[in-house]
């Protein structure tokens, strides 16, 4: 049989996600910073779409007059006004028996003069200053702004050194600053570029080195809290043995460092303890950057029927318009080409897809919370103990949704409860199953457990892990003692041991 090339049609179907499709379901993962500066390039590029207020209007109505599209026509009148006369040669201001400015009193000699009453109006009015509303100023621009570190240490160099080379030495070196206060350079590169002697470097660094906050200027952990435990006149030979084996110290290997630094158990946690009231960032204290405040998606409210009221907030829903009349103006008065038409016509199926994919976006949301709600009620009457195990594929089967869509809608969005403001995603956990047959319990509950069996503990009756393993069981949890353990270490908790000697020692210097 001869081998030839040939040409061969198929017909097939196939799921293929268009563009549009794309991008709402980018939307739905979005967080509420993310959606509304997504919405502001797409204003910006549509002139069909337009931000509304909280009243449904779009945000510049209340500046515009309302009047129509189209300009009336000019009169001889509204000439005459312009130039301030009538249509007889009288001047408005004759008219009114007054002048522009006592229509209008912008001078604050008006108001002195004016009587006490209607200064106490004035000043009731809105702005706290006789203003317009539109006045009103921004509390925001006369808060005062943040130090940054580098200002901070800018103001100890200015007071500290005199020499010019010397400062100029101090400034290249607050300039290798890292946000946490850390230094990293290299002395012979720096010096060799300043053309200054090392010495003259490290010696500068030295001076920087005793700076506040304690531990700036570290060229390492352990330096930093060498610095610390220094300005606390705390920097022993058994403390710099122990900083120089923090590695140790990470593995909890307290025998070994018992032996190194030379001291008993009671020392030692002694030492530990004073290691932990420090500061291993202190350059953190001066940042500059701040923090953006969790504005939460849903609201969960407790209703009058005993149910829950569950509500999109909304300070995280944004407010689009889609300008029809403008569109309808445009359109068949300015846009005569079919390249205008074309454009216009892409514009206005842009901006009704836009807030189709809002509006879709936001009973998603609102599907997904009310089904998390129903399935954790439990958890918002009596606290994180009773959190139900679940995961995404029960809320998607509850609600009729795929569960990659569930994982979208939830990431990066927040609930406001009654106990507090939380992730959905913190609604989904592992499953335990129960010694006793019952419901399965939630892991997150079982470390709440946990955390409370280890903080009501005495210092002579510490639980270990087997023996919380019995408490659990005996509560229905049915968990073997490696998990327990790694709860543990995941909650920062140390070891039975370890806690026995920390709280003998607290007992002790309590009774003493």
């Amino acid at each position: 049989m001869a081998l030839s090339a040939s040409l061969q049609l198929r017909q097939a179907q196939s799921l293929v996600m268009t563009p549009q499709l794309i991008q709402s379901i980018r939307l739905l993962q979005l967080t509420h910073l993310e959606l509304n500066r997504f919405i502001e390039q797409e204003v910006e590029r549509n002139p069909l779409l337009e931000l509304a207020n909280e009243d449904g209007e779009p945000a510049g109505s209340a500046d515009r007059p309302d009047v129509p599209f189209e300009a009336a026509p000019a009169s001889d009148e509204t000439d005459w006004a312009a130039a301030g006369v009538t249509q007889d040669g009288e001047s408005l201001s004759d008219r009114l028996d007054t002048t522009y400015e006592n229509v209008f009193p912008d001078d604050s000699s008006t108001v002195r003069a004016a009587s006490p009453e209607l200064l106490d109006s004035w000043k009731s009015m809105p702005g706290g200053n006789g203003a317009a509303s539109s006045d009103v100023h921004d509390l925001d621009e006369f808060v005062a702004g943040r130090r940054t570190l580098r200002d901070h240490v800018a103001e100890q160099i200015a007071l500290t050194f005199r020499d010019p080379a010397d400062r100029l030495i101090a400034a290249e070196l607050s300039d290798h600053l890292d946000e946490v206060g850390y230094i990293a350079f290299e002395p012979e590169t720096l010096a060799a570029r300043l053309g200054v002697c090392e010495s003259d470097l490290m010696r500068v660094l030295g001076i920087l080195q005793q700076f506040e906050p304690p531990g700036l200027f570290a060229r390492s952990l352990a330096e930093c809290l060498a610095l610390q435990l220094a300005a606390r006149d705390r920097l022993d030979p058994a403390m710099t043995a122990l900083l120089e084996h923090l590695d140790l110290l990470a593995r909890r290997d307290f025998a070994a460092l018992r032996r190194i630094c030379g001291v008993d158990d009671e020392d030692l946690i002694e030492m530990l303890a004073e290691i932990r009231a420090l500061d291993p960032k202190p350059g953190l204290g001066f940042d500059g950057s701040h923090s953006e405040t969790i504005t939460p998606d849903v609201i969960v409210r407790p209703s009058a029927d005993g149910k829950w009221h569950v509500e999109l907030s909304s300070d995280a829903l944004p407010r689009v318009l889609v300008n029809r009349s403008y569109y309808a103006e445009v359109s068949t008065r300015a846009a005569r080409s079919e390249d205008d038409q074309a454009f216009l016509a892409d514009c206005l199926q842009s901006a009704n897809w836009l807030t189709r994919s809002l509006d879709q976006r936001a009973k998603t949301i609102m599907k997904v919370a009310s089904e998390i709600v129903r399935q954790q009620d439990a958890f918002l009457m009596n606290g994180v103990t009773h959190l139900r195990p679940l995961n995404l594929r029960a809320v998607a089967d509850a609600i009729g949704m795929h569960e990659s869509t569930v994982s979208r809608v939830t990431s990066n969005k927040y609930m406001m409860t009654p106990r507090g403001i939380f992730e959905l995603k913190y609604f989904f956990t592992v499953s335990i199953a129960s010694s006793a047959g019952g419901d399965a319990h939630s892991a997150e509950a079982v470390r709440q457990s946990i955390r409370e069996m280890i903080a009501r503990e005495e210092a002579d009756a510490v639980l270990s892990d087997d023996d919380i393993v019995k408490a659990l069981k005996a509560q229905g949890v049915e968990l073997a003692r490696r998990t327990v353990a790694k709860y543990r270490e995941s909650m920062a908790i140390a070891s039975s041991v370890q806690r026995r000697r920390e709280k003998r020692v607290l007992a002790a210097r309590a009774a003493g």
